[in-house]
């Protein structure tokens, strides 16, 4: 992978960071984030939520907060130290810890929708979240599927979006992704595989990535093993592929899901195309799942979260692994830096 360099270096971005399902790690995450030198140096950082879950949070972590608390529609500056928009939206009482509940999902629900407003407006270059927890954001969301869908909701956007995992120097992105099993392979089509290979070249140079390689996986064993295991490697995969280079991509494959990403770690690619959601997630998680970041891509601005989900089970034991959440922040800040800094030529 190469990353290319800016010129110009603008003011750090703003990221809009909503803090996730209270039942879960995500109190114990957002606070120490908001205690990290390396966070507080890469982006200014706006919290959406509720004080005195924050301060559970903290006390969980053993940590001591530096940040400045405001009401909503108060004016702040988030350039000093980190900004915490107290919404007074759930009180610890009516938190039942490790159980998904109808508070628990409206609390990360209103500090989500708040954060993607504020992005919207253009006051905030970048979102993130701590983890949420589905069945509890469908209770105050009857039309919950995942978090793009959400997204496009409230920010009324129209065009093509999709998640990628994305673990150090390697992208996971995806032809389909939450539809059953059994629909996979109707659902693959050579225009769809194009739209997503020209998706993810977009996010990979938008993140800083020069010229990206995509692997494009295959669907079937041993890569259909020439038409004796199907034949979607040939009539549909094997083409994409080559419409792909004739458009200008730098894409390979169709290759073996069970080879592509020991080639993809090793450096030999920058985003492996899977055809279909756990192809690609069983690899990445494997390999490092205390480290991954879902990136919500093809959006007007970069949607980050940590790839792991709520994790009730360790919930309040103050063992949380800030890692991955680390990491969703560092690549929303580069994203929304390098925006600002195309924006600003």
């Amino acid at each position: 992978m190469r990353l290319e360099s800016s010129a110009i270096a603008p003011r750090r971005p703003t990221i809009a960071l909503a803090m996730g399902d209270p039942a879960g790690i995500s109190p114990e995450l957002a606070a120490r984030l908001l205690c990290l030198d390396e966070i507080r140096a890469a982006a200014n950082i706006v919290v959406f939520g509720d004080r005195r879950i924050l301060d559970e949070g903290a006390t969980i972590a053993g940590l001591v907060l530096d940040i400045d608390i405001v009401a909503p529609g108060e004016t702040f500056d988030a350039s000093a130290r980190p900004v915490l928009i107290d919404l007074g939206n759930l009180s610890p009482s009516a938190v039942t810890r490790g159980e998904a509940t109808p508070a628990g999902g409206a609390f990360a629900l209103d500090n989500f929708r708040r954060a993607l407003t504020m992005a919207k407006t253009g006051d905030a270059d970048a979102v993130c979240f701590t983890p949420f927890n589905k069945k509890a954001m469908r209770y105050g969301y009857a039309g919950y599927d995942d978090e793009i869908r959400f997204i496009c909701d409230v920010i009324d956007f129209h065009g093509h979006a999709r998640e990628f995992n994305v673990l150090g120097s390697v992208w996971n992105a995806r032809v389909t992704s939450h539809i059953p099993l059994s629909e996979v392979a109707a659902a693959i089509t050579s225009e769809g595989i194009l739209a997503e290979m020209a998706l993810t070249d977009r996010c990979l140079r938008d993140a800083g990535v020069i010229n990206p390689r995509i692997a494009v996986a295959a669907l079937n064993p041993h890569a259909g093993d020439g038409g004796n295991f199907g034949r979607e490697e040939i009539d549909i995969i094997a083409p994409a592929v080559e419409a792909g280079k004739a458009r200008g991509f730098n894409a390979f494959g169709p290759f073996p899901a069970d080879t592509v990403y020991g080639r993809a770690l090793r450096g030999d690619f920058d985003a492996v195309l899977t055809m279909y959601h756990d192809q690609g997630q069983i690899a990445m998680k494997l390999v490092g799942f205390d480290r991954g970041v879902t990136l919500m891509g093809g959006l007007p601005f970069p949607v980050c979260t940590p790839a792991h989900g709520t994790a009730y089970d360790i919930a309040g034991q103050g063992i949380a692994n800030i890692g991955a959440t680390r990491e969703a922040i560092l690549l929303a800040a580069r994203m929304a830096s390098r925006n600002k800094a195309a924006a600003a030529k």
